[in-house]
């Protein structure tokens, strides 16, 4: 199977594990948050890691060999920080309340006394979906690129991604289930909000592989090292210990660092 169907196939994968939050939400009784905090913390190990001593570092050789050593080595850190202001502007563009990385539990799906056919509930659900949406662009790009360059890699990143998108299918499902009643229509919207991590995909091949050069590809490649280094510190973290128990948090993102740590010696 040649990269780019992989690669399709992988971020379709990780997109569409926001539906699977959104089950949990509908069939689990209760939220397991010791599993949720370690996940977490596991998914942003995998993500930091992989970024600051594979990704980064292709990155940096590509454009050393494009630039020559101290402008290839600044245009590198310039393009991760670059990367990590194109997702804090996303972020910062998205209203607070609407914020898709605030904790839900399968239990509010419980809850008695809710409000059901709440209009103010449905707005924050569909704006929920839409952030996760806009969210989901540049980790599908991250995640197609990556398994361009290194199908291994780009697998870890898709798993990693997966796993922090279960919660956010949770947080869509809640509000739109108590405004509509309708556990079909919270799935539903869930669902489609997970698209588009593959859209992003698309998008991305279509626009950068009749460009895609080394010069390219190092840009690209310290970008989305930046992306994933702020969504670990700004989204998966934060969550991971809102989530905590026992420092469960930390023990998931130091596995996650050693899974990925004894991955890359092995599959190089």
């Amino acid at each position: 199977m040649d990269n780019v169907t992989l690669a399709l196939i992988f971020t379709l994968f990780a997109g569409l594990a926001t539906g699977v939050g959104s089950l949990l939400a509908f069939f689990a009784k209760t939220t397991n948050t010791k599993f949720l905090s370690f996940a977490l913390g596991l998914s942003a190990g995998v993500m930091i890691y992989v970024s600051m001593i594979e990704i980064f570092f292709q990155a940096k050789v590509a454009l050393v060999s494009s630039l020559g050593y101290t402008e290839g080595y600044w245009v590198t850190v310039l393009a991760f920080f670059g990367g990590m202001l194109l997702i804090g502007v996303i972020d910062k563009l998205i209203p607070t309340y609407s914020n898709p990385h605030e904790i839900k539990k399968v239990e509010d799906m419980e809850k008695p006394g809710k409000a059901i056919q709440d209009p103010e509930l449905m707005k924050m659900g569909i704006f929920t979906a839409i952030a996760i949406g806009i969210h989901n662009f540049p980790e599908g790009i991250a995640t197609f690129i990556s398994t361009l360059q290194d199908p291994s890699v780009g697998f870890a990143i898709a798993v990693a991604v997966a796993i922090h998108n279960i919660p956010e299918g949770i947080a869509v499902s809640v509000p739109i289930y108590y405004a509509t009643g309708s556990r079909k229509k919270a799935f539903k919207l869930s669902f489609l909000s997970g698209l588009a991590e593959p859209v992003g995909a698309v998008l991305a091949f279509l626009i950068l592989m009749p460009f895609l050069n080394e010069f390219v590809m190092g840009i690209t490649f310290a970008m989305v090292a930046g992306i994933m280094v702020f969504i670990s510190l700004d989204e998966l973290l934060p969550a991971a210990k809102r989530y905590d128990e026992a420092h469960l948090s930390i023990y998931g993102v130091i596995a996650g660092m050693t899974i990925m740590a004894i991955s890359l010696i092995y599959l190089q």
